[in-house]
């Protein structure tokens, strides 16, 4: 991880105040800032961790665990509770056996609530992999999810 660091950091040399592009490279990057990743960024950029992740837990941008290899997100938003978004969620977090904000422990899914995706029409909503999947219910969720498993 160090060499892959070494290539994502090394444009920044020299750069002052280069402290939130290096954190959204290296999370852009790796998925995620893990304590090694951020380690490494202090050390580059010659301030403490603390620093670092003191402006990275300072931003919801930055995550801290590694994300699921497929990223699912329920709206909950108005219109999408509104028209059944709970129940939606419920339906995803038990098949899944986590909660909003959490990782499968195969690290294949995770699992996030949203505000809104500006798709209020086709409520409720569920973005897989940046997929759009409108008019959702409990039934097709499920549907959906079984065949994101099967595809690997």
């Amino acid at each position: 991880m160090q060499r892959q660091l070494a290539n994502i950091l090394a444009p920044y040399k020299g750069e002052k105040g280069a402290t939130i592009p290096v954190l959204q490279q290296v999370q852009q990057e790796l998925g995620y800032l893990s304590e090694e990743a951020m380690s490494e960024i202090a050390r580059f950029l010659n301030i403490s961790e603390n620093e670092v992740f003191g402006v990275a837990s300072f931003y919801a941008q930055f995550r801290f665990t590694r994300p699921g290899d497929h990223n699912i997100k329920v709206c909950l938003g108005t219109a999408c509770h509104v028209r059944g978004g709970g129940r939606i969620m419920e339906e995803m977090e038990r098949e899944l056996g986590i909660s909003s904000g959490e990782t499968t422990g195969d690290y294949k899914f995770g699992l996030e609530r949203v505000a809104c995706f500006g798709s209020c029409a086709l409520a409720p909503v569920v973005v897989i992999d940046n997929k759009v999947y409108g008019r959702m219910t409990p039934g097709r969720a499920k549907e959906i999810l079984a065949s994101v498993r099967s595809e690997g």
